[in-house]
């Protein structure tokens, strides 16, 4: 896969995209990642990439030229289309559905945003997707942009070390996921399940089941909403409801 950042502060990828999963990633060639300065791309011989917005109020407009003419010169050679996302509060909520939607693509172009807005024309005519990561504002999109990326790269072929690292991730499965313990035992009095230890691979599988879906009735009741149930499953929601 390839992605390219298309930001006013490059710098501020640095320490992310050279540290852990996703410096792997790179080493690994699962993934080329390529951070480009938008202003490079501006016509103004002073590097202006904003201006003042139509109609009067407070804040600058990012200004389409250097955007169109940067990812353009990005994906200008691309054999395919590449998705081209614009890191935006209003847009599409990222979930674990859509990043690994997003994984199955060749190429995805991000775009990170500052000052008061992007000028219309790049979201009507430049992009494919918007992209939130929660119903908050940022100071801009870079670190947007490094969440989308890491929920993406790590799902590619070859990043973690099991292929089934993420499948039992929350949301992975429509439910949080299941509590998980290690060594010792016993920690100061507080022992891990029996079942855990007991080597009894059905077992075990069943009691992660069942706490995960234990945990999603508790913390996000709405993700149960619309599914279909086995009697085992509807025994145990009952029994949750009558714990409350």
């Amino acid at each position: 896969m390839k992605i390219d950042i298309v930001t006013l502060f490059p710098e501020m990828f640095t320490g992310v995209f050279g540290s852990s999963i996703l410096k792997k990633a790179q080493e690994k060639e699962a993934v080329s990642i390529r951070v480009v300065n938008f202003r490079e791309y501006s016509a103004s011989k002073h590097g202006s990439v904003d201006d003042y917005p139509y109609g009067g109020g407070a804040g600058m407009v990012l200004a389409p030229q250097p955007i169109f003419d940067a990812v353009e010169q990005l994906t200008g050679t691309a054999e395919t289309k590449p998705r081209v996302l614009l890191m935006c509060p209003q847009g599409e909520r990222l979930t674990q559905r859509k990043a690994e939607a997003l994984a199955e693509e060749e190429h995805l172009v991000l775009i990170c945003g500052h000052y008061e807005g992007y000028d219309e024309r790049i979201r009507e005519h430049l992009v494919t997707d918007e992209i939130s990561i929660g119903d908050y504002v940022l100071t801009g999109g870079e670190l947007a942009a490094m969440v989308v990326t890491d929920s993406v790269v790590r799902l590619l072929p070859g990043v973690l070390g099991k292929e089934e690292s993420h499948v039992q991730d929350s949301f992975s499965t429509g439910l949080l996921e299941h509590p998980h313990y290690t060594r010792p035992a016993d920690f100061r009095g507080m022992k891990v399940p029996d079942v855990l230890l007991s080597g009894n691979h059905a077992k075990i599988e069943e009691w992660r089941r069942k706490e995960s879906l234990r945990r999603t009735y508790m913390r996000r009741a709405d993700l149960l909403e619309g599914r279909e149930w086995s009697k085992q499953e509807q025994q145990w929601l009952r029994e949750f409801e009558e714990d409350k």
